[in-house]
């Protein structure tokens, strides 16, 4: 599955970032907590290199707690990058922004005398603008719960303590690592135009079946007809296929002729997971790579 989307505004976006990077003290890089490697992009983080950074795991409420622990621990570097969880919908877990840039500032001669001025980055759909809004307190910056809305560059003065530079979000060209497309395809990050929803469908339950059944089962009312488990935990023999169709039964999501409409089944599934309706969790585990993923290593 190669995915590939990188629009106009995303190039105009490289050259705006490196033209404005030298007039702010520090960035605030913005991250999914449910996978904060495959939504950080290696872009950014080259174009930024060198200034001091907030790293912010948003939708924090969304990811699995222990999960996201480990994330802050693990992208915590000394004092210069500082990752802290969030949800950029509620104040209250905002709060500590403010501080936490003044804290990375804090042997700068300026720190007391005026705001720290700092650029905001991240990929698309993961939150941006919505931390903003909720920073501010107002409707600064144009926000929806799909990429590719922040088109150009704004200046949004937050609070006496912090002004922002709003960047759009920014992809790679190309995902060469399949695995990465299919997270960011499952959270949302990447327009659904342009992706092969059953197959995003697929390999993310197939995920959820090795890490998170119990959410699958309790979500979906699921049962295995090999093992026969009255609590329908038994899963794990389950091919994704299946599991899909199965779903799609429960929910009365059928074609006439009575087979599983599965397309509205793989938006109905996608929909319910970005929107944590199935429960918390993580894609991802900075202390153990395969996570649930390695049937993708083994398949390529």
């Amino acid at each position: 599955m190669s995915i590939q989307w990188f629009p106009g505004h995303m190039t105009r976006t490289k050259k705006l970032i490196l033209e404005n990077l030298k007039k702010v003290d520090m960035v605030i890089e913005i991250l999914d907590a449910r996978a904060p490697l495959a939504s950080r992009n290696p872009l950014l983080e080259e174009l930024t290199k060198g200034k001091p950074r907030l790293i912010l795991l948003n939708k924090s409420d969304l990811a699995d707690p222990i999960m996201t622990q480990k994330w802050i621990r693990t992208l915590t570097e000394g004092n210069s990058i500082k990752a802290v969880a969030v949800n950029s919908r509620n104040i209250r877990s905002l709060k500590a922004v403010p501080k936490e840039c003044k804290i990375l500032c804090r042997d700068k001669k300026w720190v007391n005398r005026r705001p720290v001025r700092t650029m905001i980055v991240g990929i698309p759909n993961v939150g941006k603008s919505t931390v903003i809004n909720t920073l501010s307190g107002k409707k600064k910056a144009a926000a929806a719960n799909q990429p590719g809305v922040t088109k150009d560059m704004q200046h949004v003065p937050v609070s006496r303590e912090l002004q922002i530079l709003d960047t759009p979000g920014i992809l790679w060209h190309k995902f060469d690592d399949q695995l990465v497309g299919l997270k960011l395809g499952a959270l949302g990050s990447i327009k659904d135009a342009v992706l092969l929803l059953d197959q995003i469908a697929l390999g993310t339950l197939l995920f959820l079946r090795n890490s998170y059944p119990e959410r699958l089962v309790k979500r979906y009312k699921l049962t295995s007809p090999e093992e026969n488990q009255p609590d329908g935990i038994q899963i794990d023999t389950q091919e994704p296929h299946d599991l899909l169709e199965m779903i799609g039964k429960n929910r009365g999501l059928i074609l006439p002729g009575g087979e599983v409409d599965l397309e509205r089944t793989s938006r109905m599934f996608l929909k319910e997971l970005r929107d944590g309706i199935i429960g918390p969790i993580s894609l991802e585990n900075p202390s153990d790579p395969d996570f649930g993923w390695n049937f993708i290593q083994e398949e390529q």
